[in-house]
């Protein structure tokens, strides 16, 4: 499991482990029940606190993105996929109400927002 901690980053490093997780997650490349290195295992291949590692895990569990069991350690969640998927989605849909509300405002036309939103939809696949 490559994790990458940038610290140029706004982000704290607890967020970038636990962003980073997630993504590996959806993507399929950690599967539902696969193990992920312990909290001290993965501080120090980064070079970083147990603590902040711990954090990690911690919001990642609260999350249900993984399970913690004493002795065994961390694993994969199986019902975390949808769960992320279905509050991302919710994400979404506020900053597009939030949108079209602003564009309603201005007079710009649904056609017109439908055509920006698929320009910045492929712009962003380059």
């Amino acid at each position: 499991m490559e994790i990458i901690i940038s610290n140029n980053s706004s982000k704290p490093i607890y967020e970038q482990i636990t962003t980073q997780i997630k993504a590996m997650i959806i993507t399929g490349q950690l599967q539902a029940g696969e193990p992920i290195p312990s909290m001290r295992a993965l501080a120090k291949s980064l070079h970083i606190s147990v603590i902040t590692v711990q954090k990690a895990y911690e919001d990642l569990q609260r999350d249900g993105f993984i399970e913690t069991t004493v002795g065994r350690g961390s694993f994969v969640s199986a019902a975390n996929r949808d769960l992320f998927q279905e509050e991302q989605q919710r994400k979404i849909e506020e900053h597009l109400q939030e949108a079209v509300e602003m564009a309603r405002g201005c007079g710009i036309s649904p056609d017109k927002l439908t055509e920006l939103i698929t320009l910045f939809y492929e712009d962003t696949e380059n």
